[in-house]
């Protein structure tokens, strides 16, 4: 059995739509920080959260909002726009738990000063 758990933080709104047999669906990306690579790494993880998941993902998500994934990675390669063979990073959730304060904005109090804890993100910098 494999599984993975990453906590990281939504770079866009999620996306919610349906399958044509009725399924929902919500996918999103989730930036997860190395904290122990020489240098500063960023891994971006694109998320599918299925039926009532999905749903409450689709419903309560939003960018820059922290959550918790857990569920099963597929790793797939495709080609990118420039004809570079470049690596996906999904995973199918089977659990997502929003680590962000309801109705809360995006900070953390450090020292007494609201420090903003994410880094904008430009989208043409994600690997697919």
């Amino acid at each position: 059995m494999q599984r993975i758990l990453t906590i990281g933080n939504l770079t866009n709104d999620p996306e919610l739509r349906s399958t044509q047999t009725g399924k929902t669906v919500c996918s999103f990306t989730i930036a997860v920080n190395r904290k122990h690579a020489s240098e500063p790494t960023t891994d971006f993880f694109r998320i599918s959260a299925w039926n009532k998941l999905g749903e409450n993902c689709g419903k309560y998500l939003s960018k820059g909002k922290k959550v918790a994934v857990i569920g099963e990675l597929h790793p797939r390669l495709y080609d990118a726009k420039n004809g570079q063979q470049r690596l996906s990073l999904d995973v199918e959730a089977d659990e997502v738990e929003f680590l962000s304060p309801k109705d809360a904005e995006t900070a953390t109090v450090s020292n007494g000063t609201i420090q903003d804890e994410f880094t904008d993100i430009n989208p043409s910098d994600l690997p697919f």
